[in-house]
């Protein structure tokens, strides 16, 4: 690929980064919130609403991460896999994924989903730590 520079595809990255890690934030208390209001008499439809649309919204934002990435480095390098950054974002990306569908079999029927999803989050929280760390060493070999 013959791209005159790769700035604005490093600033999509790091836009979509940012407020993946900001929406993963505004998930986990939301997610709280309801969790604890939903043992009240009433719970807000707002707050079911307002959780469903950051988790859609984080799934659009690490799709977009993961297409930036492979246009990125297939075209500064020709081929993926030159750090351990692809297997963590793919990671990231499978977590997510298996969150919202965890997410949409919650019901009384299925009480495992709900523990699945906790669980899927959990370790969602650490992928991203680590595709963080690992993000932030790739865009060292970018920068001059």
């Amino acid at each position: 690929m013959d791209l005159p520079s790769f700035l604005w595809l490093w600033r999509i990255a790091a836009w979509s980064m940012g407020l993946t890690l900001t929406g993963y934030g505004l998930l986990a208390a939301t997610g709280a919130y309801w969790a604890y209001r939903r043992r009240q008499p009433d719970p807000p439809a707002w707050l079911r609403l307002l959780h469903i649309t950051l988790g859609i919204t984080l799934v659009i934002l690490v799709l977009l991460l993961l297409s930036v990435g492979i246009v990125g480095t297939l075209g500064e390098y020709g081929r993926l896999g030159h750090s351990v950054h692809l297997p963590l974002g793919l990671g990231v990306v499978g977590l997510v994924l298996a969150s919202a569908w965890s997410a949409s079999r919650i019901s009384l029927e299925r009480p495992w989903a709900r523990k699945l999803h906790l669980a899927l989050n959990g370790g969602l929280a650490l992928a991203l730590a680590g595709v963080g760390l690992s993000g932030w060493q790739v865009v060292q070999k970018y920068l001059p």
